[in-house]
C-alpha cells in the first residue's frame, strides 16, 4: 500500500490523563509516516496542544468536532470522596461526539483504502458506527494498567484490594461506563499503555479473558529537547543526583486546606529537598480563569527557600522525572505517572486518591517493589498527618530500605528504556501493531 492508503483517527476521553495518553499513541503512530487524525471537542484539542511535553505533534492533524456546551464547576476540595466529580458535564457531552465522527469516517472511507480507528476504551459509544463501515476498524486504548484491568476478571487470584467502592462512582458516571460495554465488542483489539517486561500475566490474561489481541507499546518516550527551559527545571539543576523528592498529584486531584497544611508540615519535618507541584484539579474547561489558588502554610514557603520549591502553575513532568537529581516521586498513582515514573527509574511514595490508583499502589509497590505506600487504602478517609508524611518521605530517600527500592526502580527503569529502542520488546510491540494495521501492502 502506499503511504496515505491508511488513515488513522484517534478519538480520546476529555480527561487530561486519557488526552495525553491519546496523544502519544498518535504522535507514535504518525512518526511511522500515517497520517493521523486527533478527534475530539475544540476545547480539549486546545488541552492537548497546550500540555504535549515534549511530544512531537506537527504531523498530527487535530479535527476539532463539535459537541454542546457544557457546565465546568470547580473541584470540591472538602469533598470525602476524591473522584473527580466536575468533569461529569465534560464526559457526558462525548456522547455528542457520536453524530459528527460518524459523518467524518464515512467521508474518509470513501478517500482511503483503510480506516483504523484507536478510541478511547470510554469512548466506544461515540465510535460505534464504525462496526458499518466495510472498511474500518477499531481499536481500543485502555488507559489504565493491565493490573488493574485484570483484577476485575480475577481478584481473588491477584488478592488486590477494591480500587473503589461502588457508591464512592457517581450514578452518571457509573451508567456512562455501563454504555461502552456493548460496543466495545465491535473493537478489533486492544492497546495498552504499558510494557510486557512489567505487565506480562496481567495481559496475557486479558487475552484470555476478552478474546481480542492485545499490544503494549509504552513507553513512549518523548525525545531530549535541549532547549526546553521551566523554572521547575532550573531549580532542580543546582540540586546533588537523588537527593530531590517530587510531589505531585495529577490533574483530578484537589486536596483540602487542612491536607495541604499536613503536607506542608511533613515535607518541611522530613529535611529533604523537594519540589512540590501544588495545583487544584482540572475544570472540565481547562482555560476557564475562575480557579482556587491553594495555600500553603504561613511562612512556608520562606522557611524552606533552598530546600524546597512550590510551583502552582502546569510543570513538564516527564522531563521532572528524568532529571538526575530527582530520586523519589510522591504520587496519587494515576496510570500515567506510574508508567513515566517507572520508565524513569524513580521510585514513588504511592498516595492513591480513587478509581484505579489504589491498584496501581499495589503493582508499585507489592509486586514490581519500586515503591511505598504513604497510607492504606482503608484509611483513605483519614487526613495524613505530617510526622506520618515525614516518616515515609526520609523511608524512601535516606534509609537503607528506600535505597535499595530506589536502585530497583532505577534497574527496572533502564530495562524498560532498553524495550523501546530500536530491537527492543517494546518497539517489536508498537512495529507489531503497526504491520497489522497496514497489513496487506502492496
Amino acid at each position: 500500500m502506499e503511504k496515505h492508503e491508511i488513515a488513522v483517527i484517534t478519538v480520546p476521553f476529555p480527561g487530561q490523563g486519557h488526552l495525553n495518553q491519546l496523544l502519544q499513541i498518535s504522535a507514535l503512530l504518525s512518526s511511522h509516516g500515517l497520517p493521523v487524525y486527533y478527534a475530539a471537542a475544540a476545547i480539549h484539542n486546545r488541552q492537548a496542544r497546550a500540555r504535549h511535553n515534549g511530544l512531537n505533534v506537527s504531523q498530527i492533524h487535530f479535527l476539532d468536532l463539535p459537541t454542546p456546551p457544557f457546565a465546568s464547576p470547580l473541584p470540591d476540595p472538602n469533598s470525602s470522596i476524591k473522584f473527580p466529580t466536575q468533569l461529569q458535564p465534560a464526559w457526558t457531552s462525548s456522547l455528542a461526539l457520536r453524530e459528527p465522527l460518524a459523518a467524518f469516517l464515512t467521508d474518509a472511507a470513501a478517500k482511503f483504502k483503510r480506516i483504523v480507528v484507536v478510541h478511547d476504551s470510554m469512548m466506544a459509544a461515540a465510535v460505534q458506527d464504525v462496526a458499518s463501515i466495510p472498511n474500518a476498524e477499531s481499536y481500543a486504548l485502555w488507559c489504565i494498567s493491565a493490573y488493574s484491568l485484570a483484577s476485575y476478571f480475577a481478584r481473588d487470584e491477584l488478592k488486590t484490594v477494591s480500587s473503589f467502592e461502588e457508591d464512592e462512582l457517581p450514578e452518571e458516571i457509573r451508567n456512562l461506563t455501563m454504555l461502552q460495554q456493548e460496543p466495545l465488542k465491535l473493537r478489533s483489539g486492544d492497546l495498552y499503555n504499558t510494557c510486557r517486561l512489567i505487565e506480562s500475566p496481567y495481559l496475557d490474561m486479558l487475552e484470555r479473558e476478552q478474546a481480542v489481541r492485545n499490544w503494549a507499546i509504552a513507553p513512549i518516550l518523548p525525545p531530549p529537547d535541549e532547549n526546553q527551559s521551566h523554572k521547575t527545571l532550573e531549580w532542580i539543576d543546582e540540586h546533588e543526583p537523588d537527593s530531590v523528592i517530587y510531589v505531585a498529584f495529577g490533574t483530578t486531584i484537589s486536596m483540602s486546606d487542612d491536607e495541604i497544611g499536613e503536607l506542608a508540615f511533613g515535607l518541611e519535618q522530613s529535611g529533604v529537598k523537594f519540589l512540590w507541584v501544588l495545583r487544584d484539579a482540572d475544570r472540565g474547561d481547562v482555560f476557564d480563569d475562575q480557579i482556587r489558588r491553594a495555600r500553603v502554610p504561613e511562612g512556608f514557603e520562606e522557611r524552606v527557600k533552598g530546600v524546597g520549591m512550590v510551583e502552582r502553575g502546569w510543570a513538564p513532568q516527564p522531563q521532572i522525572l528524568a532529571h538526575p537529581a530527582i530520586g523519589g516521586f510522591m504520587s496519587h498513582c494515576g496510570w500515567n505517572s506510574c508508567i513515566e515514573s517507572v520508565t524513569t527509574g524513580v521510585a514513588m511514595a504511592a498516595w492513591p486518591m480513587h478509581s484505579d490508583q489504589p491498584r496501581n499502589t499495589e503493582l508499585i509497590t507489592q509486586v514490581l517493589r519500586v515503591g511505598i505506600a504513604v497510607r492504606e487504602w482503608r484509611d483513605r478517609k483519614e487526613v495524613v498527618k505530617a510526622g506520618n508524611i515525614a516518616e515515609v518521605v526520609r523511608k524512601l530517600m535516606t534509609s537503607e530500605e528506600g535505597a535499595e527500592i530506589r536502585r530497583r526502580a532505577k534497574e527496572l527503569g533502564a530495562d524498560v528504556r532498553r524495550g523501546a529502542q530500536p530491537g527492543g520488546a517494546a518497539r517489536a510491540e508498537l512495529d507489531s501493531f503497526v504491520d497489522h494495521v497496514t497489513r496487506h501492502r502492496d
